[in-house]
């Protein structure tokens, strides 16, 4: 025992050398990303900073490498937030999310990009298509699916009418907690608010806990945070960026139904992203009012053995009673198999739109 006081010191020494080594590391790692923005802006004025299939290819490289103790995504999160500041020191990028500030889009925003991000909050989900369409912004953020709740119909829509592409996708755990403020009246909660979603992912817990509480459904988590600050007997379902924006407490954690609950992202922007090694694409396409319709459309799919992830059906804005399919695969359109299927399809199909080809989600 009386050698301990003399270890931990030693490895205190320790740590802080290691501190000092990977300042120097990280240091010359943002030097060589600013000769990097160099290269590049001498060879092209209008060069691309940000390239999705690179930083996928690097974290997916760093999770191999990894042999513990830290979690390899932990590990990637790390080096998440070390490339972001360096991008900045090359561009900083901007990013419109839906907002407002503090809701889960925004959390999916940052763990995307990086803290080192300029995210900007809008108001809606088209709102945030045209910055991005009008170079306002360089990427948008948006959501497009639960695995509680299902297809977020108003983004779909949205890839009807834009000229975006999509860049990259994020998937984000989602934790529900049962907010109140400092001024509360905990016993006596009486009306909980909280987006329409959020009421559907947790709506046995508050049949629960809550029966007889007023559900107020509000634009989004983070307004619900807002409106429990000035109220005594309500409360609100948000995240853990909405508690800590508005200095809430929480008053239960994790309610929602299902403990696997998660939101898709989707990262849009102007450009066409390269292959990574793993990726997926995703596709609009307008069959012919006709009967064996849909199996015309998926059975090139299952000859050329392409894994389909998500298959959505939405009316189509050209006649009453046609339909347009929005299908997920794994694949990259520049891959032949997944060429010669796109091909096929376009020769079975009244319309095809091919929404982009971008790296299977890495955190």
């Amino acid at each position: 025992m009386s050698d301990s006081p003399i270890d931990l010191d030693a490895l205190r020494n320790r740590i802080d050398n290691l501190d000092s080594e990977l300042l120097r590391l990280i240091s010359e790692r943002a030097e060589c990303a600013q000769q990097v923005a160099q290269v590049k802006t001498a060879e092209d004025a209008d060069a691309v900073f940000y390239r999705p299939e690179r930083e996928a290819q690097v974290l997916r490289r760093i999770m191999a490498l990894n042999k513990g103790p830290l979690d390899s995504e932990e590990v990637a999160r790390l080096f998440r937030e070390i490339m972001s500041a360096c991008l900045a020191l090359e561009q900083p990028i901007k990013v419109a999310y839906l907002g407002p500030e503090g809701t889960f889009t925004q959390q999916a925003a940052l763990k995307h990009f990086g803290e080192s991000a300029i995210s900007l909050p809008m108001a809606a989900i088209d709102e945030v298509f045209r910055e991005v369409e009008a170079g306002a912004v360089n990427y948008g953020v948006v959501p497009v699916e639960n695995s509680t709740e299902g297809v977020i119909n108003h983004t779909l829509d949205s890839f009807m009418d834009s000229s975006l592409s999509i860049c990259g996708e994020v998937v984000l755990r989602i934790h529900h907690h049962l907010l109140v403020s400092e001024t509360t009246r905990q016993d006596k909660v009486s009306r909980i608010y909280s987006h329409p979603q959020s009421f559907a992912q947790c709506r046995k817990w508050l049949d629960a806990h809550y029966p007889q509480a007023e559900r107020v459904p509000v634009s989004s988590n983070a307004e619900a945070a807002r409106l429990v600050k000035t109220e005594w007997h309500s409360a609100a379902i948000a995240g853990d960026m909405a508690a800590k924006l508005y200095g809430l407490t929480r008053l239960a954690e994790k309610i929602e139904d299902r403990p696997d609950n998660s939101t898709r992202f989707l990262i849009i922007g102007n450009q066409d992203v390269p292959m990574s090694g793993e990726d997926k694409t995703s596709i609009v396409v307008a069959m012919r009012n006709q009967p064996g319709a849909l199996h015309d459309l998926l059975e090139p799919f299952h000859r050329h053995q392409i894994d389909m992830t998500r298959l959505e059906t939405r009316p189509s804005r050209s006649g009453v009673w046609n339909y347009v399919f929005f299908i997920d695969f794994k694949g990259h359109r520049d891959e032949p198999r997944v060429a010669a299927v796109l091909e096929e399809v376009r020769l079975r199909a009244a319309e095809v739109k091919v929404l982009g080809s971008y790296p299977i989600g890495v955190l």
